[in-house]
């Protein structure tokens, strides 16, 4: 079984391969413009203060961002199928070349607002927060709070520390937590686990996954950050196939046709194809 025929992806895939106008934020490390599966994909930097940009394909920003850009809008034609690779990507890099995947909330913050006013519909967050930040929380959330406000969904990481507990970002009402599964259909090991993901959350195939190698061509790997692009990907097939719906239809689609009743803290595998006939039904059409 493939990734992503655990997460019932490939059938809605066969219906659409994205729109441009269903943008998607990534707000990650910076993406290798001149890998060849890019050759003709609408992405875009949105440069922050930093102005960072891939310089150093070898660097793990650039590296990370490029990956998960791969599973989103590579190419269709390959060993690592693109999910939705006709959609636009704006790409808001947060990780400097000489730094690691982590975020501070100010940082993160000021990407998520950037974002929403670059006009995105979905945000993807595969990055960490920096837990040693003495930063109050207050101006993230009120950033994930203002992409709420605008009808923005955000699905972020569960973390890979392999504990029981959130951050400021899973445990927001608005975001969808997304933990790392395997093609067992099981939570791989590293993958943090909380009430706040059991209830809102779903989970994506994070193990194994290759996609693209910023330095060229493929690489394999594994964790929570890898898993997000697939529940990312999914909302923007659904909102490419259904373009006139809503935030919220597209999120309730996604969430209660994975499972309607959480009591866990363990979410739900994503069921794209169940999401779809949700909303066929919903719509009427």
């Amino acid at each position: 079984m493939t990734p992503l025929d655990l997460v019932k992806l490939t059938p809605v895939m066969e219906i659409t391969s994205g729109r441009p106008e269903i943008g998607i934020g990534l707000i990650d490390g910076p993406v290798a413009p001149d890998h060849p599966a890019f050759a003709g994909k609408n992405i875009r930097e949105l440069l922050g203060k930093s102005n960072d940009i891939c310089t150093l394909t070898g660097s793990a920003a650039c590296q990370h961002g490029t990956f998960v850009a791969g599973i989103l809008c590579g190419s269709r034609n390959s060993q690592a199928p693109a999910i939705c690779p006709d959609s636009s990507i704006v790409v808001r890099s947060i990780f400097s070349e000489e730094n690691s995947t982590i975020a501070t909330p100010e940082e993160l913050a000021a990407a998520i607002i950037d974002c929403v006013k670059a006009g995105v519909r979905i945000i993807n967050l595969s990055l960490a927060l920096d837990l040693s930040s003495s930063a109050n929380h207050r101006n993230l959330v009120d950033a994930l709070s203002f992409a709420a406000e605008h009808n923005v969904i955000v699905v972020a990481a569960a973390g890979n520390q392999g504990t029981i507990g959130s951050s400021a970002i899973t445990r927001h009402q608005w975001v969808i937590p997304v933990v790392a599964y395997d093609l067992q259909g099981k939570p791989i090991s590293l993958s943090n686990l909380a009430g706040s993901m059991g209830r809102r959350g779903l989970g994506a195939v994070g193990n194994k996954i290759t996609s693209l190698k910023a330095d060229g061509g493929f690489q394999t790997l594994s964790g929570t950050s890898f898993a997000v692009p697939f529940v990312t990907g999914a909302i923007a097939l659904l909102w490419s196939a259904f373009p006139s719906a809503t935030a919220v239809q597209v999120k309730s689609a996604l969430l209660q046709a994975s499972s309607p009743r959480r009591k866990t803290i363990t979410p739900p595998l994503l069921n794209a194809w169940a999401a779809y006939q949700f909303m066929k039904a919903q719509l009427l059409i």
